[in-house]
């Protein structure tokens, strides 16, 4: 499947919206003096017309138009490694589409080009986001970006391998985690824990070892705490304690990615990795039987876990009304549900969420576990502009924390002066 990897943000190329000091409508007259909304929006599919996120874009449009004989909505669908940089480079050329769902927000916000959630939406459409996300939208107390769909991330744990090393519990502790990645190793498996700190995926996997040790990115405040006594704790454990015991397997985790590991895993050579939803679509494929468990911790099941979404925001050259009439529409419960279920994610307003809570066929039953932990969610710091430059920094240099001998509080140290530099520029 193509669908992007939540929250890598590949969108320094939005920081040219900033630039721009004026942009032209897309919002046009249509005929019969209607108005026209122009949306670009993500691909989520598997590259099959049948799976094509283009399809679910042309109904919401079709059934919307049915009901706002005045408005006609034109949808624009392009892949993940695209869609930021096509959105930036419209915005760059001041012809901005009215409603893009993509990658990252924050850029077009502080640049003052996006309405606000307040200036969009029903106060009830408000009120449905789950408060965690839309927290993540928001800019200094100011929603800009509209959560679209959103993950959360869970241990996957590969039940015949479990079985043949002997291991009855699922680990909920570091320690444990070590003691079962020991047992997997002794039987043979090719790589007892899964550790992706390669350029694909890196902060994300960073990010839940810090949550599992008490730590994160960032303070209540928005501040870098990256070389924070709790984060240089939690790699010395994973130099020291778990690749330091070549329990993560032959491959260097500074070069190893998450795609990877997800195949490896569908072929029965993983023990335990972290993994989101889509994993348990590729793992039955491939007939593997796993079990998911909540992020361990360092003395136990960790806090919280980390959250990843995708946005949805509205330009200011967009005739308000119309695009809040759309968006008030495209967050209708059913509507939600229909786009998640088709991909394996998370919804992100409490009703449906709910929906989903009681759904009783296969695939929510099988969300549930990755639905439950979401409202206490952390996020990457996506309101921040620096962010996605700081994510290339994290991409680049945190590998190096767990290579044999590493001075990992002086790794750190090093992405945070630089996160802190880039935070001082882009304020």
């Amino acid at each position: 499947m193509q669908r992007r990897r939540f929250l890598s943000l590949s969108a320094a190329g939005a920081a040219t919206a900033a630039m721009v000091p004026a942009l032209s409508a897309c919002g046009s007259g249509g005929p019969g003096g209607g108005k026209t909304l122009k949306l670009v929006a993500a691909e989520y599919g598997d590259g099959k017309p049948e799976n094509s996120s283009k399809k679910y874009w042309d109904s919401v449009a079709r059934t919307f138009m049915g009901d706002h004989k005045g408005v006609k909505v034109d949808v624009e669908v392009y892949s993940w490694t695209e869609v930021d940089k096509k959105v930036a480079d419209m915005v760059a050329a001041g012809n901005a589409p009215d409603i893009a769902q993509i990658g990252a927000y924050a850029d077009f916000a502080a640049a003052g080009k996006l309405y606000s959630a307040d200036q969009l939406l029903s106060i009830s459409t408000q009120a449905d986001f789950i408060t965690s996300i839309a927290r993540a939208g928001e800019v200094h107390r100011m929603q800009y970006g509209l959560p679209f769909v959103s993950s959360t991330r869970l241990l996957f744990c590969n039940e015949t391998l479990f079985r043949k090393a002997g291991i009855v519990k699922k680990p909920e502790s570091w320690a444990e985690v070590q003691t079962a990645a020991a047992k997997l190793k002794a039987a043979g498996v090719k790589i007892p824990f899964g550790l992706p700190l390669g350029p694909e995926e890196a902060p994300a996997e960073t990010m839940l070892w810090m949550l599992g040790g008490g730590g994160g990115y960032t303070d209540k405040n928005g501040s870098y705490t990256i070389r924070s006594q709790a984060n240089v704790r939690t790699f010395e454990w994973l130099r020291d304690e778990l690749v330091g015991k070549e329990l993560t397997g032959p491959g260097n985790p500074a070069r190893t990615n998450r795609q990877d590991l997800f195949d490896a895993f569908c072929k029965g050579e993983v023990g335990m990795l972290h993994g989101h939803p889509s994993l348990m679509q590729q793992a039955e494929a491939g007939q593997i039987k796993y079990d998911m468990v909540p992020l361990p911790g360092i003395d136990g099941k960790a806090k919280s876990t980390m959250g990843v979404a995708d946005w949805v925001m509205a330009f200011k050259t967009a005739p308000r009304k119309e695009v809040g009439a759309f968006l008030d529409f495209l967050y209708g419960t059913q509507t939600v549900l229909d786009f998640t279920g088709k991909y394996d994610l998370l919804p992100v307003t409490t009703s449906a969420s709910e929906q989903m809570a009681k759904d009783e066929s296969k695939r929510p039953k099988k969300l549930r576990p990755f639905l439950k932990p979401l409202p206490d969610a952390e996020f990457y710091p996506a309101d921040k502009t620096s962010w996605a430059k700081v994510s290339k920094t994290i991409k680049e240099k945190i590998g190096g924390t767990v290579q044999k001998g590493a001075d990992v509080a002086g790794i750190l140290d090093e992405i945070q002066r630089e996160a802190d530099s880039t935070d001082g520029v882009a304020r």
